[in-house]
């Protein structure tokens, strides 16, 4: 019996945040598309990464609120955080913003199927749908496969309680004891999700700082900041084996050349994500992989005519707005388009307490390439919005070339963090001057007056800093 043939104009392989995007433009610009994915559409992000992490965080976020009510002059208790509840909360979010996702992609006349596709080349996929096999003939392809997480090599990984960020968000109970490997964006978001949530946590990094990409000012204050909420971390440090114990587990952790032993009820594993290139038929196209990755030019066009590749699939940094972005511009090449990326204008964000966002080059970079920046800085707590709120720590930090002025990067280390990184990315995208932003008038009391206040302490015009 000869399989179902379907003809499109574009095919995309992998339904996450670059995928339906690619998809969702393809159909925007005329392109008859077809979107193949084997599990749900949103892909990690929508269904097990940013949002249900994001709805979980904040379930622990009122929980801390309401701990601390008694500073507001509000008199509230809070015996235990009802973890069920919560993650039905989250599991509402993320099945709202998948029906809505699923109807947009219908809407724009996307046609989805569900399977894995196999690819034969860079015309024709072959989808196993579990039932049957359906051919797509396609002008061009654009491989979206994200990423899933990464399990390094320790001896005991396999072990029961030995979890990842997958199996962190199942959990229907917060453990009283966790130990998380990575103080990345991911292990530090769940390090502070299950303390404020009431659980003993424990982090364990590789490398001597949290955030090792980050500024050094920014990792060093959000540490100090994590410690103090009760969060203890072991830095330079590795977990070298995992054994069963009478209760959980027992680490062999060693810290600076010294082993010592750990028990946890539970281990999360929060290393890093292995990329999704192991595709069924890609490797007989010759696409050329570059540290485990597609690689892909500014057009998002892999070295095999015809084939383009956005999102985690593509190495770098692995976010999701870079990934919509990324499967914005190869929808746009694809169909005849000239779109390209301004990879120094992507902020990044964790979405700890206080949260972190960045974007452009911090101070250290900056000195790694010689160029000659002035720096300027802002503390929150001298912020009025920032007191009012009960938002007193960290700060904002730009960055900005010492003789032309022009914003460089910034970083900023605070509530709502997140929020306010948009209007530094702008300066960044468009080149402004720290001139402008020192001088722009802000809302008064707003956090966002610190990034005003940051630029004007850089070009010595800052109002409020002695």
């Amino acid at each position: 019996m000869l399989s179902p043939v379907v003809q499109a104009d574009i095919a995309v392989l992998g339904g996450g945040p670059a995928g339906y995007v690619a998809a969702l433009r393809a159909a925007q610009l005329g392109a008859a598309v077809v979107l193949i994915e084997a599990r749900e559409i949103g892909g990690v992000c929508l269904n097990r990464g940013c949002i249900p992490t994001k709805a979980l965080l904040r379930s622990s976020e009122v929980a801390y609120l309401i701990k601390k009510a008694g500073e507001f002059g509000v008199d509230a208790g809070l015996e235990a955080v009802n973890w069920v509840k919560s993650s039905g909360r989250k599991e509402k979010i993320v099945k709202s913003l998948r029906v809505g996702l699923d109807y947009l992609l219908t809407q724009n006349k996307v046609q989805i199927l569900k399977g894995t596709g196999e690819v034969r080349s860079a015309n024709c996929i072959l989808v196993n749908t579990g039932e049957g096999e359906i051919i797509v003939n396609c002008r061009k392809l654009i491989i979206t496969t994200g990423s899933e997480p990464l399990l390094p090599a320790i001896p005991g990984i396999g072990l029961n309680n030995v979890i990842t960020s997958d199996d962190a968000l199942e959990l229907q109970e917060v453990p009283k004891n966790i130990v998380i490997i990575g103080a990345g964006a991911i292990g530090l978001e769940f390090a502070t999700m299950f303390n404020a949530a009431g659980a003993k946590v424990n982090v364990v990094e590789i490398q001597d700082r949290i955030l090792p990409w980050e500024d050094r000012e920014v990792s060093a204050e959000l540490l100090r900041i994590l410690r103090r909420k009760g969060i203890a971390f072991k830095l330079s440090a590795g977990v070298k084996e995992i054994k069963k114990a009478e209760e959980g587990l027992e680490l062999v952790i060693e810290e600076r050349g010294k082993d010592s032993a750990v028990k946890t009820d539970t281990l999360l594993v929060a290393v890093g994500r292995k990329l999704g290139t192991s595709i069924p038929g890609i490797a007989g196209l010759g696409i050329r992989l570059v540290n485990g990755a597609i690689a892909v030019n500014e057009r998002m066009e892999t070295n095999v005519p015809g084939i383009y590749a956005a999102g985690d699939v593509v190495g770098g940094r692995l976010l999701a707005h870079l990934a919509f972005a990324e499967g914005r511009v190869a929808a746009e090449n694809a169909l005849g388009y000239n779109s390209r990326l301004n990879y120094n204008a992507v902020p990044s964000c964790v979405y700890t307490s206080p949260e972190v966002a960045s974007v452009g080059l911090n101070e250290e970079e900056c000195l790694k390439k010689g160029i000659n920046v002035k720096t300027g800085r802002f503390d929150f707590r001298i912020n009025g919005r920032a007191l009012c709120l009960g938002e007193r720590d960290g700060f904002v930090k730009v960055v900005i070339d010492a003789r032309t002025h022009v914003i460089l990067g910034a970083q900023i280390l605070g509530a709502q963090a997140s929020e306010m990184i948009s209007e530094v990315t702008l300066a960044v995208s468009l080149g402004v001057t720290a001139d402008v932003l020192a001088e722009l008038v802000h809302p008064h009391p707003a956090l966002s007056e610190a990034i005003m206040e940051a630029c004007g302490d850089a070009i010595g015009k800052a109002i409020h800093k002695a």
